[in-house]
């Protein structure tokens, strides 16, 4: 397949300003092409990966990419898919969140490639030392407001009457179309890509190359990623999920994904995973074969988690979750992850000083727990095989948890059955 027919195949394509011109172009050979990503926080999150993997499946069809971090456009902030202003961040803070995204782009790209390496840039570079009025002179009168106002990212805001549009955010597309020139000018860049609510921008930065330069260039943009009923995917109740590990730990990113919807999970395969149509199409027929198997499930979440996290951080993300069907709590398993782990599990907490010397009857501690009702129902759990400490079965009714049994030094896992979990913590 061409890089096209794989994006068509994979769901990717939204909208092109050309398709067909476009096709040729590239049949010819390689192109440059940017897609810009702003420091609006010291993380990209899992939104965020759709163009930036999409800037590596064009590398890895021989193309040159250029990842754009909006040292400028950042210092405004993007209207686009937002029902209110963004609050405006301190330089200092915007100078640290360009720090960590960099850093997070290059994990991605291939900056070595002898062919077709990729480039990471600075808009700050082209547009801070430029002048108000020098802007509004170069780039600005290539403008309308009428047009202007007519792009959808302006014009949703401008029908909220209660909050509308400043304008400094009405400026935005103006920057964004200020950095297609400029990497036209500058790399031949002929291509900008991004979601589909970039859209606007795009075409802002299409109309400013064919006025200045008397050049021809495209805009491609890929769907937002949703769930199966439209909601943004990669938000869960406490927020979004993010690439850096101190945000989002890779134990709940590889859960996260682990828990995909049945109806979306085939989607993400080819949205998330540089998987061939071959392997997507196998474990999709294996899906609808045996959903419960979770087969699909699982491939997406190790295949992206190794992409951002890591081939180790993954094995220990994948140790940890066997956790909660009955595997062994080996060493391999830190405290932090295991509190990950159990993290949800109802807990309660006790003395330490009472698990010295013979310790607390385990019947004692089911009831603390909240497993058992009482010690006569525990005794009977534990009689009939369904008593576990720290994931081994215990049938012994006169068995007393000890300080050996703490794990970390500190916590008790319980369980009765197959899932029913508790913590006991010993305090100091």
């Amino acid at each position: 397949m061409t890089i096209l027919e794989d994006l068509k195949w994979r769901g990717l394509i939204a909208d092109c300003t050309d398709s067909e011109a476009l096709a040729q172009r590239l049949a010819q050979g390689p192109i440059t092409l940017y897609c810009g990503f702003d420091p609006t926080a010291d993380s990209l999150h899992v939104g965020n990966l759709v163009p930036l993997f999409a800037l590596k499946r064009f590398q890895n069809y021989g193309h040159h990419p250029i990842a754009v971090a909006g040292g400028a456009t950042g210092m405004v902030g993007d209207p686009s898919g937002k029902s209110a202003e963004r609050n405006l961040q301190p330089p200092a803070q915007l100078a640290h969140n360009l720090i960590c995204i960099k850093a997070q782009l290059a994990k991605f790209l291939d900056f070595e490639a002898a062919a077709n390496p990729a480039q990471i840039v600075n808009n700050a570079g082209w547009t801070a030392d430029m002048g108000y009025l020098e802007f509004l002179r170069e780039v600005g009168k290539h403008f309308t407001v009428n047009g202007m106002i007519a792009k959808e990212s302006v014009r949703a805001r401008m029908e909220d009457r209660e909050s509308g549009i400043s304008y400094t955010e009405f400026s935005y597309m103006l920057l964004q179309a200020f950095d297609f020139y400029h990497l036209r000018k500058t790399c031949r860049c002929e291509l900008q890509v991004g979601a589909t609510d970039q859209w606007g921008n795009i075409t802002a930065g299409v109309e400013l190359c064919r006025r200045k330069l008397e050049a021809t260039v495209w805009g491609l943009t890929f769907p937002l990623l949703t769930k199966a009923d439209g909601t943004k995917y990669g938000k869960t109740a406490s927020g979004a999920v993010w690439l850096d590990a101190k945000r989002t730990s890779p134990y709940k990113f590889f859960q996260f994904f682990m828990q995909t919807e049945d109806s979306d999970v085939v989607k993400l395969l080819k949205v998330l995973t540089f998987l061939s149509r071959q392997e997507i199409e196998e474990l999709e027929r294996r899906h609808q074969a045996d959903p419960g198997a979770r087969e699909a499930h699982a491939r997406l979440a190790k295949e992206l988690t190794t992409l951002v996290h890591g081939a180790a951080a993954t094995q220990t993300a994948v140790r940890a979750s066997q956790i909660l069907f009955g595997a062994a709590i080996g060493s391999d398993i830190n405290e932090a992850t295991f509190e990950e782990v159990v993290g949800e599990a109802p807990t309660q907490s006790l003395p330490k000083a009472k698990l010295e010397g013979p310790g607390v009857p385990l019947t004692e501690l089911f009831v603390l727990a909240g497993l058992c009702p009482s010690k006569g129902q525990a005794r009977k759990d534990l009689e009939g095989g369904g008593g576990y400490l720290n994931n081994e079965r215990i049938t012994d009714i006169a068995r007393a948890a000890t300080v050996k049994d703490l794990l970390f030094g500190k916590h008790l896992l319980l369980r009765k059955g197959k899932r029913t979990y508790a913590v006991v913590t010993a305090l100091e």
